[in-house]
């Protein structure tokens, strides 16, 4: 083949490749709508990092540590704590269950972010930027911007914090939307303050009392909590014709304090544990919880932020909405000083939310390998 007809050939593959990368771009529910039978080359794994068929590893569905939200607020307070902090130390993950925020609530936020996913490309595409601080972001795979390989995921990002300035940029379709994500978002946001008031006396960092309505003195300790970020990320996995060959998201750990994760009735998480990959067995009418990579660092370690990933489904789509809540952002997150001893020496550098987005504007995000970037033994 003369050099001629070789280069040819090079610029036309190229030319392909760069055509295929502004479809993918495009996002997984276009691709689907399109309708294809087979996962596109972009969105194929390396071999050893397939996900392997439950049936074919023998693996079984998988219960995470479940914390009663009502003994959290009665006399059996302390037992929840001790059931809260076993969980957090061995699992990085729990099921909160009587939360006390109203099924329709859920329901609506659910069914919402379903018909935003209905919605035509064109309509969905108002949203898409490659901003990251936008205050409302569609986007496809995990970072879209630094991924050689995309995940089968599309997403809306809704920045909650603070409502009334970032509420006229959300979207306006469907005509629920908004509504049903505001109340969603205060719902949770007062949720989670009551869980890190928890954490917190778990950790021994305030005071334990029976009723947490007369615990004022420790308000001074989550007013910072209080004005921290919230970040409400709609996920949408449509069903996928090869999901051996793909992931939802890749493995990772969350950068924040904590996040609050609902999920339809569809199963797909995994979390990493005891070196396997299981599968988190979806519980009616409760919220799955992690601990994030800032809580790891807060808590010198004590809590660890855990692998999860997420597998697709051949026959069914599935959504889940993650409440993301942290710090502000121009907070600086560190050990807490009384959890730094000689026996328990300082683990890990200050970090604030600028260092990890730097980091992840320069960086595949893959693994905990920002968290990794902060220890310091």
């Amino acid at each position: 083949m003369s050099p001629a007809i070789v280069l040819e050939v090079q610029t036309h593959y190229k030319e392909e490749e760069l055509l295929e990368g502004h479809e993918f771009q495009k996002g997984v529910q276009h691709l689907c709508e399109g309708g294809i039978t087979k996962v596109p080359r972009k969105y194929i794994l390396p071999a050893l990092d397939r996900p392997i068929s439950p049936k074919k590893d023998g693996a079984t569905n998988f219960k995470l540590p479940i914390v009663d939200f009502a003994q959290l607020q009665g006399p059996d307070r302390i037992h929840a704590l001790k059931s809260l902090s076993k969980a957090c130390e061995e699992y990085g993950f729990f099921q909160l269950i009587n939360h006390g925020i109203a099924c329709q609530s859920i329901l609506d936020m659910i069914e919402a972010g379903r018909k935003f996913f209905e919605l035509s490309f064109e309509e969905r595409s108002k949203y898409m930027s490659k901003d990251i601080r936008a205050p409302v972001r569609y986007g496809t795979s995990f970072n879209q911007n630094k991924d050689r390989v995309f995940c089968w995921r599309d997403f809306l990002k809704l920045d909650c914090h603070p409502l009334s300035e970032v509420l006229p940029y959300w979207p306006s379709s469907p005509t629920e939307l908004r509504q049903a994500a505001v109340n969603y978002s205060k719902e949770t946001k007062f949720l989670y303050l009551m869980v890190v008031r928890a954490i917190l006396e778990s950790l021994g960092l305030a005071e334990t009392t029976k009723e947490t309505d007369e615990n004022d003195g420790d308000d001074h300790i989550i007013k910072e909590f209080q004005d921290g970020s919230q970040l409400l990320v709609v996920n949408c996995y449509p069903s996928c014709p090869e999901p051996d060959l793909t992931l939802g998201i890749p493995p990772h750990s969350d950068y924040g304090f904590l996040t609050l994760l609902l999920q339809d009735e569809v199963k797909g998480l995994q979390i990493q544990h005891e070196g396997r990959w299981v599968t988190v067995e979806p519980i009616p009418n409760s919220f799955v919880i992690n601990v994030g990579d800032h809580l790891e660092i807060f808590s010198n370690g004590r809590y660890k932020s855990v692998l999860h990933r997420v597998l697709v489904n051949p026959l069914k789509s599935r959504i889940s909405v993650a409440s993301l809540h942290s710090l502000p952002f121009g907070s600086m997150v560190r050990p807490s000083p009384k959890l730094i001893d000689d026996a328990n020496p300082r683990r890990y550098k200050d970090t604030d939310f600028a260092s990890f987005i730097e980091y992840i504007a320069f960086h595949e995000h893959r693994g905990k390998n920002f968290l990794d970037s902060r220890r310091l033994t």
